[in-house]
């Protein structure tokens, strides 16, 4: 991370450039006063951060104040795009407030953002997520929480340290359809639930890539961060890092997530103490992939449900609750259940009713007005990136492990335990 003096050497550079203009003050109509506008600033310009940059100049409560990314043109693109959007929505045809930067860290030096977008690759997360909560800065931060589980007890520590809002982008918390399902199951409408199968897509294999040049726009060593230096290719620094165990634990992890963060918030018992676990899986056997393409992770709990978690070539993609009076399965875009009348419950004022959101984002800006936790909380996140982890570890060493969710350690096994923390290229550190 950036030295004190270096720091104070970039908010000083900072402190020259001219002062933002709101898009209020250039005539926009019905939008709160800038007093009233969460500022924000979006940090990597890949799919899931375009996504979230595009919604966001859409929402009257924010701002777009900076985009960030280490390719030079696309964080020069994404600036274009939403002062266009603004200059479009305030009618005046002219617009200059959004600021582009490789390197985000200039972002987190402005005193005028108060909240930082991250959707970079998943190594960078904690990293980015622990320099913007010293700047004061809250944070939305997409899944999976981190690519270790040491990373992630860190981010939950700090999030309670500087007193922060902290999304995690789980967003199936604020689907109706996964909120519903996890109330039955939690409430007793399926009796006594005794299995919970969880089943994402699989990964996939890479070819060999050739190294080469980084193009000129592109900032390599920021694009690396704290991962170890590898020579550039042109396929990693796309969509492929998903399965390079560098910058991801693969789909296991950062698709897996998504549906056992359900699993968790439906069956809280499976994270109660103990459980033990064992998985086997199937990786490539040549070219630059080398996180699981398929697996079958099987943990069971001292006392609660037993987990079943495996990629989805057996056509179960989902989160199924089965209890011994019945079952419901959700996915997204979908629910069903047996018998059929459960999905016609309606729960009753004594039954536990779980925090409701209806849009990811806009509970997070709330949140950060209200000093409220969101609906997914960091402890959420790090709780389901942990198991993912677990279950990538069990598949690795092929042989039965015993996890304490009290200590977040392995019982009595040192080569496990190596496992759960990397360290970070320098000048990186959490």
């Amino acid at each position: 991370m950036p030295t004190r003096r270096s720091f104070l050497q970039t908010v000083a550079t900072l402190a020259a450039f001219p002062a933002i203009v709101p898009a209020s003050a250039l005539g926009a109509a019905g939008r709160p006063a800038p007093s009233n506008r969460v500022n924000c600033a979006v940090i990597g310009l890949g799919d899931r951060g375009s996504q979230h940059a595009g919604a966001l100049a859409g929402m009257p409560e924010a701002q777009i104040l900076a985009v960030c990314d280490p390719y030079r043109q696309k964080a020069a693109d994404w600036k274009k795009r939403v002062e266009d959007h603004y200059a479009k929505a305030s009618g005046s045809g002219a617009y200059e407030g959004c600021a582009a930067y490789q390197d985000f860290r200039e972002a987190l030096a402005r005193a005028d953002i108060d909240a930082v977008f991250i959707t970079a690759p998943e190594n960078w997360h904690v990293p980015m997520s622990l320099a913007a909560m010293r700047a004061g800065k809250d944070v939305y931060c997409e899944k999976a929480l981190s690519l270790t589980v040491a990373e992630g007890r860190a981010v939950c520590e700090a999030v309670r340290r500087h007193g922060r809002v902290f999304q995690v982008g789980t967003q199936q918390r604020s689907e109706r359809r996964f909120r519903f399902a996890c109330e039955l199951a939690r409430n007793g409408y399926l009796g006594t639930v005794h299995t919970v199968n969880v089943s994402v897509p699989g990964g996939r294999s890479l070819p060999v890539a050739k190294p080469g040049l980084a193009p000129p726009d592109l900032d390599y060593e920021m694009w690396l961060g704290p991962a170890p230096w590898t020579p550039y290719n042109d396929s990693k620094c796309t969509f492929n890092w998903y399965f390079i165990s560098d910058y991801c634990a693969g789909w296991i992890q950062s698709w897996g997530v998504h549906h056992i963060d359900i699993a968790l918030w439906g069956q809280p018992a499976l994270m109660a103490s103990t459980f033990e676990i064992e998985g086997s899986a199937a990786f490539p056997t040549e070219g630059q992939a080398n996180t699981s393409v398929s697996w079958k992770v099987e943990a069971q709990p001292e006392k609660g449900p037993r987990l079943v978690f495996t990629d989805d070539s057996r056509g179960r993609h989902g989160v199924r609750f089965i209890g011994d009076k019945g079952w419901v399965h959700v996915v997204r875009g979908g629910i069903s259940a047996e018998p059929e009348e459960l999905l016609e419950v309606r729960l009753k004022s004594a039954d536990e009713h779980l925090y409701e959101s209806r849009d990811h984002v806009a509970n997070f800006l709330e949140c950060m007005k209200t000093r409220r936790d969101p609906v997914a909380p960091v402890e959420a996140g790090h709780a389901a990136t942990t198991l993912t982890l677990v279950a990538d570890i069990a598949t690795r060493l092929q042989r039965t492990l015993t996890w304490n969710w009290r200590t977040e350690r392995f019982v009595n096994d040192v080569a496990a335990n190596a496992l759960l923390s990397r360290a970070l290229r320098s000048p990186w550190s959490l």
